[in-house]
């Protein structure tokens, strides 16, 4: 097969010399709601194109890469007093798979316990496009089912407004579970 990003043959969707060029981790952090932190690995803008695969069979290929060069080798210099859940944004299955259950799954560490199906959306609005007025007028309204620990890891592949994280954050809290950051792949804040 050829590399998606250069063409030369590879053995795996994009290249090895691809993934260092292109997709060596970097860190980028900000605050949403309570002033958790949110840690992104990638800017928006860079890997636009790769996240758009998503909706496709292309893109599970494609988001297991960017997981294992991002949060995979975050996990595994993650230390952490207490095992803590690791719990994706709506993992619900679409395509044949969900983009953030492979995100979620490359967070198995010593400290880190990936759990799945624990937050799921009761609606189906998509966010994608639409500004932060869209977003507060139709809320996800999270169902929240409880992990095994009480700490817990928020995981999504971008975040743009904060609403989708900060709405999760709100589910988590009410349930007295502790969210103590988040990851993303990319944020759409980063210039």
């Amino acid at each position: 097969m050829r590399c998606l990003l250069c063409e030369s043959v590879s053995f795996s969707h994009i290249c090895d010399s691809c993934q260092i060029i292109f997709l060596t981790p970097s860190i980028y952090r900000r605050k949403i709601l309570n002033n958790i932190e949110v840690i992104s690995f990638y800017k928006y803008k860079d890997i636009k194109n790769l996240l758009h695969t998503k909706h496709t069979d292309l893109g599970y290929y494609i988001y297991s890469i960017m997981a294992r060069n991002s949060f995979k080798k975050f996990a595994t210099s993650f230390l952490y007093e207490s095992k803590i859940s690791a719990i994706a944004i709506d993992d619900k299955t679409n395509s044949g798979y969900s983009h953030t259950a492979i995100l979620n799954k490359q967070l198995s560490s010593k400290s880190i316990l990936p759990e799945f199906a624990k937050l799921r959306a009761k609606n189906d609005i998509s966010y994608s496009g639409k500004g932060k007025e869209f977003r507060m007028m139709n809320p996800r309204d999270f169902s929240f089912k409880k992990p095994k620990y009480k700490e817990i890891i928020l995981v999504d592949d971008i975040i743009t407004t904060g609403s989708t994280l900060s709405q999760a954050i709100t589910s988590i809290s009410r349930e007295n579970y502790t969210p103590l950051f988040c990851l993303t792949l990319a944020d759409a804040s980063v210039k």
